[in-house]
Formats: C-alpha cells, sequence, structure tokens
C-alpha cells in the first residue's frame, strides 16, 4: 500500500530535475501521474523513464497560456477521471538569463514563474471544488530568502537589480497563504515547498561549482541536496497525513533557511 493509492496527481515541469523525481516517488506511492511539460521531447522521455503503463501520461502544458493549463485538465479528467493534486513545479531557471535586467523579461520571467502558478491553480480550482477537495503544492526557492547579494565587481553603482527569479519564488509564498485562504473553505489544501540549492543540470547550469561548495558549508547540515531529497515533503502535503495542514511553507534546504 502506497501513501498516494488511487490519488491523481499533475506535476509541472517533470520532464527532467525535480519534477521528474517527484513524479517519479509519486508513482511509487501508488499515483496516477500526468506530466505537464512545455518540452515535447523531455515529457515523452519521461514517460519512457518511469516505464509507461497505464498510470503515467504526458500532457504538453504550458504554464503561463491558460487555454493550455485548463487543456491539461481535461486531458487529466478525461485520462483518470478526477485530480487530486497539483504539483506547481515548472518555472523559468534551466534557460534565464540573469544578466538580462530589463522590465520586458522581468515580465517575461513573472509570466512563467509567478502568473503560470496561479493559472494552473485557477485551471484545477472548480474540478477540485466538484469532486469535494485536493491537495496544491507549490516550489518557491530559498532564493527568495537571499536579501544580501554578494558584490560584483568594483562595486561600483550600476542600476537597481531586477531579482526576477527571487522576486518570483517569494511572490509564490505569498500567493500559497492567499489561496490556502480562499480555497480551505472547499476541502483545497494549499502549501509550498522551499527547496535549498539541489543539484540538478540546471543548478549545474546557473550555479558556478565554487558558489556551490561555498553554500553547502553555510548549511547547518553542511550537506548537498539531490532532488530525491525533496520528494518525501511532496508526498506528505499530497497525502492525508497533510489533512489539516494549508498555507504552510516548509524550507527543505539542509537548514540554510530557517523562517519562522
Amino acid at each position: 500500500m502506497g501513501r498516494l493509492d488511487d490519488k491523481v496527481a499533475i506535476v509541472t515541469g517533470s520532464g527532467q530535475g525535480i519534477g521528474l523525481e517527484y513524479a517519479r516517488r509519486y508513482l511509487a506511492e501508488g499515483a496516477k501521474v500526468v506530466i505537464a511539460e512545455i518540452n515535447e521531447e523531455r515529457g515523452a522521455s519521461a514517460v519512457s523513464e518511469l516505464g509507461g503503463g497505464d498510470a503515467v501520461t504526458f500532457v504538453r502544458t504550458d504554464i503561463s497560456d491558460e487555454a493550455s493549463a485548463e487543456a491539461c485538465v481535461a486531458a487529466t479528467v478525461e485520462r483518470f477521471g478526477r485530480v487530486d493534486v497539483l504539483v506547481n513545479n515548472a518555472a523559468l531557471y534551466y534557460d534565464i538569463d540573469n544578466r538580462d535586467q530589463s522590465l520586458e523579461y522581468l515580465r517575461k520571467v513573472f509570466d512563467v514563474n509567478l502568473h503560470g502558478t496561479w493559472i494552473m491553480i485557477k485551471s484545477v480550482a472548480p474540478t477540485m471544488v466538484e469532486q469535494g477537495g485536493g491537495a496544491v503544492i507549490n516550489q518557491s526557492s530559498g532564493a527568495a530568502y537571499t536579501y544580501v547579494i554578494p558584490p560584483m565587481g568594483s562595486g561600483r553603482f550600476k542600476g537597481v537589480g531586477s531579482f526576477s527569479y527571487s522576486q518570483t519564488k517569494h511572490g509564490v509564498i505569498g500567493l500559497t497563504k492567499f489561496m490556502a485562504g480562499q480555497l480551505g473553505r472547499h476541502g483545497i489544501r494549499v502549501n509550498c515547498i522551499v527547496p535549498g540549492i539541489t543539484r540538478t543540470e540546471a543548478t549545474e547550469k546557473q550555479v558556478p561549482s565554487h558558489f556551490l561548495d561555498a553554500l553547502r558549508f553555510m548549511t547547518a547540515l553542511q550537506k548537498d541536496l539531490e532532488p530525491e531529497d525533496l520528494t518525501g515533503a511532496a508526498v506528505f502535503f499530497a497525502s492525508d497525513d497533510a489533512r489539516m495542514i494549508t498555507g504552510q511553507i516548509l524550507c527543505v534546504d539542509a537548514g540554510m533557511n530557517m523562517p519562522g
């Protein structure tokens, strides 16, 4: 018996990295899983890696597009009959351009990382309300709590930074609380996981190795996080063990951030 037997979960951005590990763990716990991924090659590859079968399917999904998000929910209901869990894992991170400090690019990152999270909740909520409840698990980032930025170059003022990724991930924390407050009366729980620096292909691309080593020693446990280290929190929030928990923020980061 798995902790998620007979539950149906949509996991966004689950073609690789943390999202793929969420999908893998959910399947192992007895859930049926929709790989909601914008990249068709990664989505198909994920289904193959997870063994295919009747319990997992891929639906191409652009979370920043309302029609695409709604189509994902409709396809899930058509295939599995319901939606019990939404994991908002997808974000602009692997290909993020931290050098682009323009307002236009900031809006693009918001459209995916924050507004996309809201769009997915908006799309799945009517189904969850109709069936009597569900669980939404948002994903923020430890970057939301990184307020002190190390000086770059000569230290000469070069203008105000956009902090696009950090801004959006801080917004996800706030969105979690507002959605929990609104949807709780309908039996929908909304919680948030805040991962620390996690050893994924995206992190290896975005964060210099010497900085990763420094961050490890800033954690209480002085350990690196692997994607599978986050899956226990995702299973807990999706399970009936968390039936009285909503609006909560859980840092899974080896003790880097300790809010509260």
